[in-house]
């Protein structure tokens, strides 16, 4: 990760007005700002986290923003602070999962398979699920919303949700409709990470 990526997501994580020192610290401490965005795909490398975050807040901002023009009561609904907040802090839980290994990788130009840096998965410190993980880690160093709360706990959207459990349906398709947050941060998220990153090598063993 480039000093130039974490400045601008300390600038942009300050630039809310919000008391964020004490969440600053934890993230430099907690393994946030060396981690991977994931194992194996988008951003898998050190640092990736950061930079993935920094991405969906600044996708937020532009869904935002246009959005604006079609719906103006957003800017009152659904304050800048709010949107810089939860896309910046929704994958806090992946600051402890990743960890450094050696993996199988096939050589595409060869088409045999070698060794390779990597990271694996494990779930152990802390088993809590995903985005109810990130709004637990947070809440200790930094004061958030409803609105913040409910679009990191569901900024997977769709996919982190098990479809027989009819609560759980519920529980995502009302915080929908109640806070426009809410489908921001998970359209972010998206976007980001299909349109902005450069996806890992899905051929790993």
């Amino acid at each position: 990760m480039s000093d130039k990526i974490k400045n601008e997501f300390l600038e942009l994580l300050r630039s809310t007005g919000r008391d964020v020192e004490d969440m600053i610290e934890e993230l430099e401490s907690n393994g946030f700002m060396e981690a991977p965005a994931s194992a194996g795909h988008h951003l898998n490398v050190a640092g990736g986290l950061v930079e993935h975050s920094l991405n969906t807040c600044k996708s937020a901002l532009a869904i935002w923003e246009g959005m604006k023009t079609l719906n103006p009561s957003l800017e009152k609904s659904t304050p800048k602070d709010s949107v810089i907040i939860a896309a910046l802090l929704h994958d806090v839980c992946k600051s402890d999962v990743y960890f450094r290994t050696v993996k199988q990788k096939k050589n595409k130009a060869t088409g045999t398979w070698e060794e390779s840096e990597g990271y694996k998965v494990s779930y152990k410190n802390f088993p809590m699920g995903h985005g109810e993980k990130s709004v637990i880690m947070i809440l200790p160093f930094l004061e958030l919303t409803d609105a913040e709360m409910l679009a990191i706990r569901w900024h997977m959207g769709a996919w982190s949700i098990d479809k027989s459990n009819y609560e759980e349906v519920r529980n995502y398709d009302t915080a929908c409709k109640l806070n426009p947050l809410v489908p921001i941060i998970h359209a972010a998220d998206m976007l980001s990470s299909h349109l902005l990153e450069s996806g890992g090598d899905d051929e790993d063993l």
